[in-house]
């Protein structure tokens, strides 16, 4: 018979360390950052840049002929 040990793979698994949060806890912040979005006026920016391009048109769709 073989003996049951425990499997513990954490010393075997390189999990790099950084100071980012675990968590986006995007639910709680979306709201903040919408909301700065709109104080800095992001989207008029946005338009404003692309003034006087080429429309852009993305043909989405499935990836096959008869579907």
């Amino acid at each position: 018979m073989t003996k049951d040990y425990p499997k513990d793979y954490r010393d075997t698994v390189f999990l790099p360390r950084t100071d980012f949060a675990m968590k986006a806890n995007l639910p709680a912040r979306e709201p903040a950052q919408l909301e700065r979005w709109a104080a800095e006026a992001q989207y008029g920016r946005l338009r404003e840049a692309a003034r006087g391009r080429e429309r852009f048109i993305l043909h989405d769709g499935p990836p096959y002929a008869n579907g």
